[in-house]
């Protein structure tokens, strides 16, 4: 009988997950809402917020560089730091536009890479 009641309840765990998901997001989003008008965006702790959340990008970046791994291992670290310097450069360029500079340093790493892979 127990077979039966486990076999037409399989929906469940996906239910408790979405559930749990949810909430476990969900509660901090109102927390910054009721929060954030509160706020002072010249504020310490804002500044602080800013300055650990670009530390973790740095720190991403950095790793993602310097320490790759799957495919992007593949490539030369002079290849990944040149796509690196590119993109820093189209993001300047394009007066500070995030999307120019991460697309313009994909492909020039992708095209580094296959120029290399026919090479090689």
């Amino acid at each position: 009988m127990t077979d039966v009641i486990l076999s037409e309840t399989w929906w469940w765990p996906f239910v408790m997950i979405l559930v749990a998901g949810w909430l476990a997001t969900d509660v901090w989003r109102w927390l910054g809402v009721f929060a954030g008008g509160r706020l002072s965006e010249d504020g310490e702790l804002l500044i602080w917020v800013r300055c650990v959340a670009t530390a973790l990008v740095a720190g991403v970046i950095s790793k993602l560089i310097l320490f790759p791994q799957g495919v992007l291992a593949e490539t030369p670290v002079w290849l990944r730091l040149a796509a690196t310097g590119v993109g820093f450069a189209a993001f300047f360029a394009a007066r500070q536009r995030v999307v120019v500079g991460v697309l313009s340093a994909e492909a020039f790493l992708l095209c580094g890479w296959l120029a290399l892979d026919k090479l090689g």
